[in-house]
């Protein structure tokens, strides 16, 4: 079975192409991360990404789209609420890139991430596979969180100390410095 992964980052995709292929799917990557701030932060994750998957024989699709203003004018209305429009923007394009290219289904390196939302992402993802007909594999990736960043370190990838977007990076500082906006 061919399978899409949605990759954010090569610490956190690490276990979940491992687990993944050691279920016998045949996995492909997928860069899709307009939600990445500021562009050195994302030429840093992609970069790092595109050396991991060179390494380990991974096909990886690029869309490579720094999405500053489009990412901002999503998120702009609700930023307290952002995550879920991230996650709408990268899901429905890897749905819509699996469908695309005859990829059996689809996840997200996402779902590794205990700081994340699972349910949101979850049935997001769901909406997406209904949307462009294709399946929706869900893999609780999370119990291979620590495991993953261990791997991360041995290997000297870049550790990034925030998700991604320019809100969080800010909140990251803010909690810091006790500064309150």
């Amino acid at each position: 079975m061919k399978t899409l992964l949605h990759i954010c980052c090569a610490p956190c995709a690490n276990q979940p192409i491992e687990v993944l292929r050691r279920d016998g799917f045949e996995v492909s990557g997928f860069w899709y991360n307009p939600n990445i701030h500021p562009f050195t932060e994302y030429r840093a994750r992609r970069n790092c990404l595109r050396d991991y998957a060179a390494e380990i024989g991974l096909n990886l699709i690029e869309k490579n789209d720094y999405g500053l203003r489009p990412f901002v004018r999503s998120v702009a209305e609700d930023i307290e609420h952002r995550c879920g429009k991230c996650y709408e923007m990268r899901l429905f394009e890897t749905a819509r890139q699996a469908a695309e290219l005859g990829f059996d289904s689809f996840t997200s390196s996402l779902f590794i991430s205990p700081y994340q939302n699972h349910e949101l992402m979850q049935e997001t993802a769901e909406r997406a596979a209904a949307e462009y007909g294709v399946k929706f594999l869900y893999r609780d990736f999370r119990p291979y969180f620590r495991d993953g960043q261990n791997f991360a370190r041995e290997h000297g990838f870049y550790m990034q100390k925030y998700c991604g977007c320019v809100f969080s990076e800010e909140e990251r500082y803010l909690k810091k410095s006790k500064i309150i906006p």
